[in-house]
């Protein structure tokens, strides 16, 4: 442990290995890239991407062990002794900092499928990370507006259909997509200007989780409800690097999604429209108060079956 030395020094040695666990995985990801690339046969295809998401696996793995030897955090994790990699998930979480990606990252992985997220068309195009996000199966997405359906009638559905054969794949290789419902991170500015009913949370984007289970309603049935609290302070990605974020709490919560929702047509069906909003709504006000509950519960009394820090990577 080396949690003994200043936090911006503790800062900078957790860019330069987390830097150097990247060069030295990327020409190895890149190569199995280019394998599944060029080489048209769905077998070795599967193949590659279980040695990429292996490789994936290992990247995060590592940058746990980074955060390990560097700080000394204080890790309450609930609710992943039931989860299966196995298994398909739809993850969403409250937003507060980037830290929280790393932080869903030290809780879940390998207790899931590789986190994945829903990328614009256009990102494919990006040197290197077009490459590996599409060797790494994420999927490209493209959304219509209803003024451009309006004006272009055929465009109607087809942003579903493209989106729906994005994650065929997915059928045969089991996913966790993941989604902040949010949109963004919270900001006393932000929740002010939305006037949120939520003490802890801005406003849920539902239209953005609704098209995820409109197109793969047929394999993602269950979410992960992810709350996470910060009980000190809420810290940003550099106090993280730093080791400045001294507790966290990760409470996972597993929900069925209802049938009316899986595979739903949410842009063109006002009633299952409005449904959605309130299931969502619902889940929201739940999380706000879960929130309240961790913030006020001391330290000694939140988990006293929280999992030691190695177990959970």
């Amino acid at each position: 442990m080396l949690n003994f030395l200043p936090a911006p020094l503790r800062g900078i040695l957790a860019v330069t290995l987390i830097l150097l666990n990247t060069l030295l995985l990327f020409p190895v990801l890149l190569a199995f890239a280019l394998a599944k690339l060029i080489v048209p046969a769905e077998g070795f295809r599967r193949l590659c991407t279980i040695a990429l998401n292996f490789i994936a696996f290992i990247w995060i793995g590592i940058n746990n062990r980074v955060n390990d030897l560097l700080h000394r955090v204080e890790w309450d994790i609930r609710g992943v002794e039931n989860l299966s990699p196995d298994q398909w998930y739809f993850v969403t979480c409250n937003h507060q900092t980037w830290a929280d990606i790393p932080a869903i990252q030290y809780a879940l992985n390998r207790h899931i499928p590789l986190l994945k997220f829903f990328l614009k068309q256009q990102l494919i195009w990006v040197p290197l990370l077009g490459v590996a996000w599409w060797a790494l199966d994420f999927p490209f997405m493209r959304r219509y507006t209803r003024e451009q359906i309006e004006k272009n009638p055929e465009l109607k559905g087809k942003d579903l259909e493209t989106t729906r054969q994005a994650c065929e794949k997915f059928r045969y290789t089991p996913v966790t997509v993941f989604n902040f419902m949010e949109g963004t991170r919270f900001t006393p500015a932000k929740h002010a200007a939305q006037g949120s009913p939520y003490r802890n949370l801005l406003k849920p984007r539902a239209g953005g989780t609704a098209f995820v289970l409109g197109a793969m309603g047929d394999t993602l049935h269950t979410m992960l409800d992810v709350t996470i609290v910060y009980p000190d302070n809420h810290a940003g990605f550099w106090d993280f690097l730093c080791g400045r974020i001294k507790r966290v709490v990760i409470d996972v919560r597993t929900v069925e999604i209802p049938q009316q929702f899986l595979g739903m047509d949410y842009q063109n069906d006002d009633v299952i429209r409005d449904e959605f909003q309130q299931w969502v709504s619902g889940l929201w006000g739940q999380k706000d108060l879960l929130i309240d509950q961790l913030k006020q519960a001391p330290s000694s009394a939140r988990n006293p079956e929280s999992k030691p820090v190695a177990e959970s990577s």
